[in-house]
């Protein structure tokens, strides 16, 4: 297998500075405003609850205005990418509205070498993060071991259910694989996620699914117990485009009917003290 790291690192160095430049990420509006939140962020601001003073880290951070959101709720943040330009972007938006936040370039397997064991009471992950990772098993298991006893995952992540879609099909259909699958998806894209002109070079991404079961057993089979799952029929960027519309709470749901898809969930848990 082609090694992912290097395809996907190019793909995500490329899209860096087109999000940070996008109205999507809303960059400007974290410098003028110091109670801004990112829209992920806001809308799980009742689930996240208090987070004064909590050691956390932000897995997959990209250009960190989720790193930024937590921070501004009072955690105490970390960064990890492992997109050099990505961090270059989140460094400059800390730097810019003077908040003191820890950046580290690494991939996520990498992350207790970074950190160590046992440093946080959170660890965050948003969404768009888990396709880019071919093992989920592994992945619990990072996760476990940055994690202090008693200390909590919180995950906003796109439905493996809505992951399995076509978008190119009108209407979507079950095309790709719901389960972990050795190989991965290829991909090759000029176009980003966010509104922009700019095109990619750099467009071959590789890519996996997890299906729910697989995410949640890898959490239970490392000492997590899980507090808290919700499915919603909503994401919070346009997965479908041409058949999902934007409410007031700049949530994408399908045009028609949109509680016949399951499009993104929230996963809180615990490691066992």
């Amino acid at each position: 297998m082609t090694d992912y790291l290097t395809v996907n690192r190019a793909n995500w160095d490329e899209r860096a500075p087109m999000h940070a430049k996008s109205e999507d990420y809303g960059v400007e509006r974290f410098v003028a405003d110091p109670a801004h939140l990112s829209d992920v962020v806001r809308f799980d601001r009742s689930r996240l609850g208090d987070l004064s003073g909590v050691r956390g880290v932000h897995l997959q951070c990209h250009i960190g205005t989720d790193t930024l959101s937590l921070s501004r709720l009072g955690a105490r943040m970390s960064g990890l990418d492992f997109s050099a330009a990505s961090l270059a972007e989140a460094r400059e938006l800390a730097t810019r509205t003077g908040t003191a936040i820890e950046y580290h370039e690494a991939p996520v397997y990498d992350a207790l070498d970074v950190f160590g064991a046992e440093s946080f009471d959170l660890v965050y992950t948003g969404v768009g993060a888990l396709c880019w990772l071919p093992d989920i098993a592994r992945w619990g298991r990072i996760v476990a071991g940055l994690l202090r006893p008693g200390g909590r995952l919180f995950l906003r992540e796109a439905h493996p259910m809505l992951m399995t879609l076509d978008e190119t099909a009108d209407p979507a259909w079950p095309r790709y694989p719901y389960f972990e699958h050795a190989e991965p998806l290829v991909f090759d894209e000029t176009e980003t996620y966010v509104e922009t002109d700019a095109r990619l070079s750099n467009g071959v991404t590789h890519s996996w699914n997890h299906g729910l079961a697989e995410i949640i057993t890898a959490l239970l089979d490392n000492g997590l117990t899980l507090t808290a799952f919700t499915e919603y029929d909503s994401a919070p960027w346009c997965a479908l485009p041409g058949q999902m519309v934007r409410g007031n709470d700049s949530e994408w749901r399908m045009r028609d009917e949109p509680r016949r898809l399951a499009a993104s969930y929230t996963l809180d848990a615990r490691k066992i003290a």
